[in-house]
């Protein structure tokens, strides 16, 4: 028997209030944190491009106004108030407060009301405005870049360039659904979020093309319209065809396009897309499709021919390029290089010859982030979790000796913003009992000044206590996760418990930040009488190759055992009740809820599985080889994590939940998940939104949150 229940968006929505007790409402423990329990924050501060002063829009007695901080004097002067702004635009906008400005000289920043750029221009007698660009309303993937002031943009499949003088080029013309420009590839994977690559200089475009004619077409169904309509997608399943992509450089000066000869086979895949500063060339890396090999490819920008492979990189089960080149400040022949050669994210500095200089970074850590350089110094200043995978903290490391020097030093998860002089750095940070601190840092550690401590905006609530836990894998590996304990806590009872996970590849969920408890409605759960319990297993991020590695070829397995060993932990606890234990996650997070209750069907009273893959063969061809290799090559592995052929496994109350028109983990999933529930006569609890996005966002995500905390207070209550 399957129990269906039908979310529709456009309903009201309920929530009891707990005032007087100062509990969470649903609504403040889902959206809170990024509405009315927001956490202080210093509006639009930024660097001011070639000096040593920071920007910020701040509350006057006229209004907004955005004001200049000079370092390390701290001087103030105010740059350009609302009132101001509104009265040079004539009464066209009305506007509430300033727009997002940024910077593009010290002299210089634009701001953009919709499609529509305007430029601000400093002057002796103050700043003024004037309209700089009106893109057209369907213009997608805008990219700007500010120092030359060049726009390419993309409508619909084609793409779009304007040149310094604002004269608008057409760059393709592609005609054919199966052609796109311009745009994201390889389903952002590869660390790609974009199509459009600028020359520094602003001289050439450079641009995705993805051809996906080969590419089998996928029905996705709008339910919310009647007739329901049918969109074709072209989705590129395990195993089969998948698309093919090129690299195009387009000239404004004569209008032609070229295409970089990237060779064959066409469905490798092109990542790391960088010019080289003085735009004689293109760097390139191409992944076969097995995922196994990499070349670093230097190519003539004028002619699209290969010079020269640099070098390449091999592992036996995968290479995982996530970042473009960055170029030596003042150089154009030598170049940072991410690898997790060694085993861990570090940076090598190479020449344009393919030549290792040096390593720069290592030990049993990774780099996450490039945050800035400073010329002068020879130095990188870097987020790292040298002190823990659960921490961040910024570094200044020397490109030539690897001389680390850390900038801030409080524990918790630390960003930089770095000054263009590479003298100051902005420190954001927070931890478990910091819920933002704003610091002002010189590089040189020998002045800070503290812009920002912000109060607590969970202060006047009931919070639970959560305490990190280290659990051991069965290799002995530690395991770090949280445990949340329900308010007005007795040891002499027995609480029933939700494990909440994902454990997927290139995903961290446990960190050092603020709140500690690291989500709300884990809070909100807390105050209605559970534990939560929460864990990273091995195959997750940011510990090394190793730990991520250790499910290749095997999703579902070895993040199980680690679970478990989490489970055994609970269940040492006298305050647990083994008998009451549910399990929930979302995404790769329902494929390990569903696979918990199939394949240790006696554990979990009850789960809720949100988005969940019920059959790796049908996810998509780059994240899926990556880490399964293909069902030919590996079909033991996928007959292994196929949850739909282990249905007549289920014993506790299982609760799907899944978006009709979900383009990532397509429905199908589910609703085949359904067909072998229904032809086994199993029981299975089945909530369906007819929504677009894998992840449910905004008021949805209220309500949807709402059933699964009634679903778990019917069966673990």
């Amino acid at each position: 028997m399957i129990r269906f229940f039908l979310l529709f968006v456009s309903l009201s929505f309920c929530v009891p209030a707990f005032a007087q007790q100062k509990q969470f409402t649903m609504e403040e423990a889902v959206l809170g944190m990024n509405t009315s329990l927001a956490r202080e924050d210093l509006k639009q501060l930024n660097w001011i491009p070639g000096e040593n002063s920071v920007s910020e829009v701040v509350k006057t007695t006229y209004g907004g106004a955005l004001v200049r901080r000079r370092l390390p004097q701290m001087s103030t002067d105010t740059l350009l108030r609302l009132s101001e702004l509104q009265k040079q635009l004539d009464g066209k906008y009305s506007l509430k407060a300033l727009p997002l400005i940024e910077w593009i000289d010290s002299k210089e920043a634009f701001f953009a009301l919709g499609n529509n750029y305007f430029i601000c221009s400093a002057s002796a007698n103050g700043w003024s405005i004037k309209e700089w660009k009106n893109l057209p309303g369907e213009a997608e993937n805008i990219v700007l870049q500010k120092s030359t002031k060049r726009f390419a943009y993309t409508i619909e499949n084609n793409l779009y360039f304007v040149d310094a003088a604002g004269k608008t080029h057409t760059v393709t013309s592609d005609k054919e659904a199966g052609i796109v420009n311009g745009r994201s590839v390889h389903r952002n994977e590869f660390g790609i979020d974009g199509g459009i690559f600028l020359s520094p200089k602003g001289n050439y475009l450079a641009f995705y093309r993805m051809d996906e004619h080969m590419v089998e077409d996928y029905p996705i169904v709008n339910w919310n319209v009647t007739p329901a309509a049918v969109h074709l997608t072209k989705y590129p399943f395990a195993g089969r065809t998948s698309h093919e992509v090129t690299l195009g450089v387009y000239n404004p000066s004569s209008g032609k396009t070229i295409f970089l000869n990237t060779g064959t086979p066409k469905d490798h895949y092109l990542t790391c897309v960088t010019w080289s500063p003085d735009e004689q060339f293109i760097y390139l890396a191409i992944l076969n499709r097995e995922q196994n090999h990499l070349w670093l490819n230097q190519y003539n920008a004028r002619t699209g021919a290969l010079i020269k492979t640099l070098f390449e990189e091999t592992d036996p089960k995968y290479v995982h390029p996530q970042h473009s080149l960055t170029f030596i400040p003042g150089k154009n022949n030598e170049f940072i290089w991410w690898s997790q050669r060694d085993g861990f994210m570090h940076l090598y500095r190479y020449n344009t010859r393919g030549k290792l200089l040096n390593q720069i970074t290592k030990g049993e850590w990774v780099v996450t982030e490039i945050a800035g350089e400073s010329e002068k110094r020879k130095e990188l200043y870097i987020i790292t979790t040298k002190e823990s995978p659960l921490d961040r903290h910024i570094y200044s490391v020397n490109w030539e000796s690897g001389k680390m020097k850390r900038l801030d030093s409080d524990p918790g998860t630390h960003s930089a913003g770095v000054s263009t002089t590479g003298d100051y750095v902005i420190d954001r940070w927070s931890n478990g009992n910091a819920p933002r601190i704003i610091d002002l840092v010189s590089t040189t550690g020998k002045w800070k000044k503290n812009l920002l401590t912000a109060k607590d905006p969970l202060a006047a609530y009931q919070r639970p206590k959560t305490e990190n836990v280290t659990v051991k894998a069965d290799d002995g590996t530690p395991l770090y996760g949280k445990l949340i304990y329900p308010v007005n806590f007795d040891a002499t009872k027995k609480y029933p418990v939700i494990v909440y996970l994902y454990n997927g590849p290139n995903v961290q969920i446990i960190a050092n930040g603020f709140p500690a408890s690291g989500n709300l409605w884990y809070e909100y759960m807390a105050q209605h009488g559970y534990i939560i319990f929460t864990m990273e297993g091995r195959g997750s991020a940011n510990r090394g190759m190793k730990f991520e590695q250790a499910t290749f070829r095997k999703l579902g397995t070895v993040e199980m055992e680690d679970q478990l060993k989490g489970v055994a932990y609970l269940k040492s606890l006298p305050f647990v009740d083994a008998s009451r234990l549910g399990v929930h996650g979302w995404s790769y997070g329902g494929f390990m809820t569903t696979s918990l209750m199939l394949r240790h069907p006696d554990v979990f009273k009850c789960g809720v599985a949100g988005g969940p893959v019920m059959d790796w063969k049908m996810y998509e061809v780059m994240y899926t080889e990556r880490y399964m290799d293909t069902p030919q090559e590996n079909p033991e592995g996928y007959e292994e994590a196929n949850l739909l052929n282990k249905v007549k496994n289920l014993k506790g109350k299982l609760l799907l939940i899944h978006g009709t028109i979900d383009s990532t983990v397509v429905w199908q999933h589910s609703v085949n998940f359904l067909k072998e529930c229904v032809d086994n006569n199993v029981q299975v609890d089945y909530f369906v939104y007819p929504g677009y996005e894998h992840n449910v966002r905004g008021r949805d995500r209220v309500h949807l949150m709402q059933k699964i905390t009634d679903y778990f207070d019917e069966n673990l209550k």
